[in-house]
């Protein structure tokens, strides 16, 4: 499995609940419905709690996205897939591009600790 792990801060003149209802109603149903969503095994949003934020203008990261693919070769086919251009649309509508961190890894990770499970 290949993960994709960005952290995310929202667009300027957005604010927070703003941002966080076009991420959840609009930029997830449409990695579902565009083909380079296909590829995605896993998609995972984990948005910054609102009542965490000390003003619209905090600058601190407002979400991780976690999105999961098979392999790198289908990593890429998502990246190349012929609708990704209306998904970077709508990523440049909501998102600082400009300050978008993300690193892609594989699995199995190094497990460090684990107390999930009792």
């Amino acid at each position: 499995m290949v993960r994709l792990t960005c952290m995310l801060r929202r667009k300027a003149g957005l604010t927070p609940a703003e941002f966080h209802e076009h991420w959840e109603q609009v930029h997830g149903p449409l990695t579902v419905r565009l083909e380079c969503g296909s590829y995605v095994v896993r998609y995972e949003q984990l948005p910054r709690p609102l009542d965490s934020y000390s003003g619209d203008d905090d600058p601190g990261f407002d979400g991780v996205t976690v999105q999961w693919f098979n392999s790198m070769e289908d990593y890429n086919a998502h990246m190349a897939a012929s609708d990704f251009s209306v998904m970077w649309a709508d990523i440049e509508s909501f998102l600082d591009v400009p300050s978008l961190h993300f690193v892609v890894t594989e699995e199995p990770g190094r497990l460090v600790i684990d107390r999930t499970e009792g």
